[in-house]
């Protein structure tokens, strides 16, 4: 009986720690097209129905400098990839079809480890081009 409840007790343990890194930032894992669209649909974006590109990358330990840059904007929103440092992160990119005043030449960065939000970011290209974080412009 003992070994019956030391082993409940582990099997509760691990499943606390799964449930508890599935909710980082209030947001469950993004295993497919649908569940990533519909986040960043929660967020305000309109994007295009499938990634223009899919990457797998292994994040520097430590951080490089242009990391570490990009780390500062994530930190704003909640993010810090110095949690993620040697791990590998899936970049889905996405076209964005409703970022206001610029109709064109914009596309949505969502980095995902093991399925949870680590990273986003907004790129506007062209001469008056910009990066920002994932939240919608006022």
């Amino acid at each position: 009986m003992a070994i019956l409840v030391a082993a409940l007790v582990i099997l509760l343990a691990f499943l606390s720690a799964f449930l508890h890194k599935s909710t980082e930032n209030g947001v469950g894992r993004l295993d497919t097209e649908e569940s990533r669209i519909d986040y960043l649909k929660d967020l305000g974006w309109e994007v295009s129905p499938d990634p223009v590109a899919t990457l797998q990358l292994l994040l520097p330990d430590p951080l490089t400098d242009d990391y570490a840059a990009y780390n500062k904007l994530q930190k704003q929103q909640g993010f810090d990839l110095e949690e993620l440092q040697g791990q590998q992160v899936t970049r889905y990119t996405y076209t964005v079809l409703n970022y206001p005043d610029h109709p064109d030449g914009v596309q949505v960065n969502l980095y995902l480890c093991e399925g949870i939000p680590a990273a986003g970011d907004i790129i506007v290209t062209g001469a008056d081009g910009f990066q920002a974080g994932l939240a919608f412009p006022e």
